[in-house]
């Protein structure tokens, strides 16, 4: 299969628009042009003409070439690509490994029809194969196959029913609306999602707006010194944060546009985005955590958001940059519904750390002010400032208030088949992990825990990452221990009744697929014949996947991702998969330079190429990638 030809002009465009911009700059900074330097003479004109025509020549010859030689097919276990000009690429991307399918399309794309397509792969940061660019029904058939190759093998191995995959009619696989964001939470959720360290871009550009806007405050144009300075600077700063806070409110407003979810099977499909539309899938027996998120603001207002996580990204690296919110605002007893609907839990009681642990956050508190209070001390000693440095110690009234915020708003608990933590005071995080999903169980206390005899137990996860990693923070040092012993205990327990749901699994199919004896029928009463066996109930985890992704950890030969191996006197590190790489894929070349112009390889591929062709457009090929 190919790509699309409308991603021939369309890729020549790409690059002709990059190539403009330093001429445009080059034009607008009044650097001398050829016409200012000398006379060109008569034929200048022409000159220049066939020199623009020749590059336009070059270029859409170069991508013509790039689509010709790139082709893609999905065989019965894996995705293959064939990519490259001045030198050949092959890859191998094993269908078991794939977590997600992504595609975006932009103003443009969506009038030529055309779809970027993105899939990950388990263990990767990035994205593993880049598509650029397919047509809309060529992509919904790549994605549809894919996840109907990996359905496949699962049943092929005896990891899902001929019963289950006989069930799976056309009929049944209509997708279901699980949710689908209102205009009034759209718009409160553009509220909501002001980024407050857009602070930062304030501090950039006061000094360029801050001195002009300071002669505005004299009536004759004068400066009115650095007393007026100090009144204009915190009002020019917070008219910038608030600019621009709204202004991020406004790009998230649009990223989430007619957000959809869906159910189709066991995959969870989403749509969004009003200026670049993106659409993709997330296998339910894939998602490694879940996350209910809520700011102040959300929490006040009763609206929470729900995030889920897959091995493929980390929530924040995808593609589509936000692929992983399931729900990106909702009033949190839908997003709890909807949490359920993929792991059936309760949330529990949260145990808190103990109250010494208080006492450590008001120390560190106040520890803060003083370093405040003696930088502005040292302000009226270096500049000639006079102002009242030591009215920062009244921030020490809201010392115990804060230490006691952050110890309220942190806590943990064990649930049946989950374990579950909370963090976070400006932004609180809910984070629900099931016990098949754990990879790593950490115990760690710094030199100031150790002193308060606290420790943090970090439970990881193949996707977790940033704020969403369940971290139990300054609980007791005791309890940490049983902690961390009880959670490896429990992942041992999960993992063996995976194992077995999967041996019976796989004895079913087996016997399943074993001829009968042709009087069988004779032999059994009529009156039992639709009357279904012990064996045919469903098991604990069975609805939960396959147990085949990255990070079951129920297998010690590499196909399943992980091991599950324990250690408990060093933190009962469940540890990662060491038999093979993380992207699985094979990727081989046959020549120094590299030209994958849609795959998008990652640094991870090891194929060995230079990669000084840069043929996809985006001015990375001199780092090896396309």
């Amino acid at each position: 299969m190919k790509l699309d030809p409308r991603s021939i002009p369309y890729r020549a465009a790409e690059r002709v628009l990059r190539l403009g911009w330093p001429l445009l700059f080059v034009v607008a900074s009044g650097t001398p042009t050829v016409g200012s330097i000398g006379p060109i003479g008569p034929v200048g004109p022409l000159v220049i003409a066939l020199v623009v025509l020749g590059g336009l020549g070059v270029l859409v010859g170069w991508q013509v070439a790039v689509y010709k030689r790139f082709a893609y097919e999905v065989t019965a276990d894996t995705l293959d690509i064939r990519s490259g000009v001045l030198s050949r690429r092959e890859r191998e991307i094993p269908l078991r490994r794939v977590q997600n399918v992504d595609s975006s399309r932009n103003v443009v794309q969506r009038a030529l029809g055309i779809v970027d397509v993105s899939v990950e792969t388990a263990g990767g940061g990035a994205t593993e194969a880049r598509l650029r660019y397919l047509s809309t029904g060529d992509a919904r058939r790549l994605r549809e196959d894919l996840r109907r190759r990996e359905r496949d093998l699962d049943a092929d191995d005896g990891t899902m029913d001929e019963a289950a995959r006989a069930d799976r009619t056309p009929a049944d696989r209509t997708p279901t609306e699980l949710f689908a964001i209102r205009p009034r939470e759209l718009v409160l959720f553009g509220l909501v999602s002001i980024d407050l360290r857009l602070l930062s871009l304030a501090t950039i550009l006061l000094p360029l707006f801050g001195p002009p806007l300071a002669s505005l405050m004299s009536s004759d144009g004068v400066p009115v010194g650095p007393a007026g300075v100090l009144v204009l600077a915190p009002a020019t700063a917070a008219a910038f944060v608030l600019l621009s806070g709204l202004a991020s409110g406004a790009f998230k407003a649009a990223n989430y546009y007619d957000f959809r979810l869906s159910r189709t099977d066991d995959d969870l499909r989403y749509e969004r985005g009003l200026l670049q539309r993106n659409e993709g899938t997330i296998p339910v027996e894939k998602i490694q955590a879940l996350a209910i998120e809520a700011n102040v603001s959300a929490r006040l207002a009763g609206y929470a958001t729900l995030a889920v996580e897959t091995a493929g990204y980390a929530p924040g690296q995808g593609p589509s940059g936000g692929s992983e919110a399931a729900v990106p605002l909702a009033t949190r007893e839908r997003c709890l519904t909807l949490a359920r609907s993929i792991e059936p839990f309760e949330l529990p009681e949260f145990s808190r750390p103990p109250k010494r642990a208080r006492t450590r956050y008001a120390v560190r508190y106040t520890a803060l002010v003083c370093l405040l209070t003696g930088l502005a001390w040292a302000v009226t000693r270096l500049f000639d400032v006079t102002f009242a440095w030591y009215a920062v110690l009244a921030l020490l009234v809201a010392v115990p208030v804060a230490a006691h915020l952050k110890w309220a708003n942190r806590g943990y608990a064990l649930g049946e088949g989950y374990v579950f933590t909370r963090n976070g005071v400006w932004t609180r995080t809910t984070t629900i992990v099931p016990d098949y999903r754990i990879q790593t169980v950490a115990e760690t206390r710094t030199i100031f825990q150790r002193r308060r005899s606290l420790a943090t137990l970090t439970v990881d996860t193949a996707g977790a990452g940033g704020s969403r990693v369940a971290r139990a923070v300054d609980i007791d040092a005791e309890t940490a221990a049983e902690l961390r012993k009880d959670v490896s205990e429990r992942l041992q327990r999960a993992l063996a009744a995976r194992r077995a749901d999967r041996a019976r699994r796989a004895d079913r199919a087996s016997h399943g697929s074993t001829p009968a004896h042709p009087l069988a029928e004779d032999l059994i009463d009529p009156a039992f014949r639709t009357v279904g066996t012990v064996d045919d109930a469903p098991t604990d985890g069975g609805e939960h996947g396959d147990g085949n992704d990255s990070s079951e950890g129920d297998e010690h030969d590499g196909e399943d991702g992980h091991d599950a191996s324990t250690d408990g006197d060093r933190g009962d590190d469940v540890g990662r998969n060491t038999d093979a790489p993380a992207s699985n894929d094979v990727d081989s070349t046959d020549g120094a330079d590299s030209d994958d112009a849609d795959s998008d390889v990652t640094p991870s591929d090891r194929d060995g190429g230079e990669g000084t062709d840069d043929s996809d457009g985006d001015g990375s090929g001199s780092d090896g990638r396309e």
